[in-house]
Parts: C-alpha cells; sequence; structure tokens
C-alpha cells in the first residue's frame, strides 16, 4: 500500500457517499416505504398491544421502529453494491484497477457510503417518529447503540451485496436480491412478535437471523439499558459484517485475478 493510499480511500469512500445524496430517486424509496409500514401499522394494530405474549409497550409505534430501522437498512444497502457492479458494467473499476488505488481500498470506498447511510436513515426514523409520540426507553446510550447497530447492519448487507456484485459485475443481479431480503423481512418478527406467531411461520422466524437483528433494536427501544441488549444490538450485525467481508474480499480478489 502506497503513502497515498488512505487519501485515495477517503477520496473513494467520499465519492460513493456523494453518489448516494446525488440519487434522490435511489434514496427516498428506503426512506419512505419503512415510514409507511410504521404509519399503516400503528393506525391498524394499534390495540394488538393487549394480546398476551404481545411486550410490554407504551405504543405500537415504539414497537415498530426497530423493524423500520432494519427494512430501511437492508434495502439501502442494496445501493452501494448496485453502483459497484455498474462501475464495473461501466468499466469503471477496470479504471481503478490501472491507478496505483489499494484494491482493497475500492470495496471500502463503497461499504463506506452504505454504512454512512445506514447510520443516517437510523437516525432520520429516529427524529421523524420522536414527533409523533416515539420514546427510547433506554435513553441516549441506547440511542447511540442503536445508531452505531444500524451502520454496522449496513455494512453487513452492503458487504454480502457487494460480494455478489463482484461476483456477477450486473446492478440487474444485485437488484435482483431485494425479493428475497423482503421476504426475509416478512418472515421475521419485524412487524410482530414471535410470541404471538404459530406453526410454519414461528418456526421459520425463529431460523431467521432477521429476527433477532430486529429484536436487538427493539430491546433498546422499549426496554431498559442492558448489557445483553447492547450487544445483541452490534455483535450481531458486526459478526454478519465477519463473514460478508470474508465473501467480498474472496471475490474481489477472484475479479482483481482474472482482469
Amino acid at each position: 500500500m502506497t503513502v497515498a493510499a488512505p487519501q485515495q480511500v477517503i477520496a473513494l469512500s467520499r465519492r460513493s457517499v456523494q453518489s448516494i445524496v446525488r440519487q434522490p430517486s435511489v434514496v427516498v424509496p428506503s426512506m419512505v416505504f419503512p415510514l409507511f409500514f410504521v404509519a399503516l401499522g400503528t393506525s391498524s394494530f394499534a390495540r394488538a398491544i393487549s394480546i398476551p405474549g404481545f411486550p410490554v409497550v407504551d405504543s405500537f409505534l415504539d414497537f415498530a421502529l426497530a423493524g423500520s430501522i432494519v427494512q430501511g437498512v437492508l434495502f439501502g444497502s442494496i445501493t452501494s453494491a448496485t453502483a459497484l457492479a455498474t462501475d464495473i458494467e461501466t468499466g469503471f473499476f477496470d479504471r481503478l484497477l490501472l491507478t496505483p488505488s489499494p484494491r482493497v481500498g475500492i470495496l471500502v470506498g463503497r461499504l463506506a457510503g452504505a454504512m454512512a447511510y445506514g447510520l443516517a436513515q437510523t437516525i432520520f426514523f429516529v427524529l421523524v417518529l420522536f414527533p409523533f409520540g416515539l420514546s427510547i426507553k433506554s435513553g441516549i446510550v441506547g440511542l447511540t447503540a442503536m445508531v452505531i447497530g444500524g451502520l454496522l447492519t449496513a455494512l453487513a448487507v452492503g458487504a454480502v451485496m457487494s460480494a455478489m456484485a463482484l461476483r456477477t459485475g450486473s446492478s440487474e443481479a444485485v437488484q435482483g436480491s431485494f425479493p428475497l431480503l423482503f421476504v426475509l423481512l416478512f418472515f421475521s418478527s419485524a412487524f410482530f412478535p414471535r410470541q404471538t406467531m404459530d406453526g410454519i411461520y414461528r418456526q421459520i422466524a425463529n431460523l431467521n437471523p432477521v429476527s433477532y437483528l430486529v429484536e436487538g433494536f427493539r430491546s433498546l427501544t422499549i426496554g431498559e439499558l442492558t448489557t445483553v441488549a447492547v450487544a445483541q444490538t452490534m455483535l450481531i450485525p458486526a459478526a454478519i459484517a465477519v463473514g460478508g467481508l470474508a465473501l467480498s474480499l474472496r471475490s474481489l480478489r477472484r475479479r482483481v485475478a482474472a482482469a
């Protein structure tokens, strides 16, 4: 790695963030749709909090926040991976390989954009919902852990999707993963607690990692600050990120070798 490498990585990261900001048509859906589901759920299921087995909450809005954060970050993280695939399709990726930029920096730059967006989404959802009665029982420390968790979740999903982008070199293939993420989200506890589920739906939710990801954020929203809740919110996405980074780095090496 050359002396200029850190500056090059920073420049690539800045480019990634700017590309997200300059594409409102890509950004807006992952901001608006989670809020739409929160509004729909809060108005339709306000009395569901009295169902036996439902967690003790002040309102369904408090319960729904975690699902909206994870939903937004999941969908938003596809953006950075799609942009990476587009760079490959247009030949910009190959031009970067001809420069002294560190190869890993190309991947890090894109993931930095995903992480910044995930952090911004978490803060955005909280700020928008506060005027409507949202309360976070774990306080400012819990909120900080949630913001870090949003950043790590974006890293985890972005790394997995980047591995697909590097392997296929197709933005359509990356975007085609959207239905899979949608299915994972709906067969989880993002919109209703597992304690109230029955049959195969509960079995799938129990096996679905998204359920545990959501419940980490939820425990900090509706419960007191605990070490377990903080660990669940940050360590689960961190563990997924480690696996995702391993996949994406392996795919990067294969693409560089084939270039």
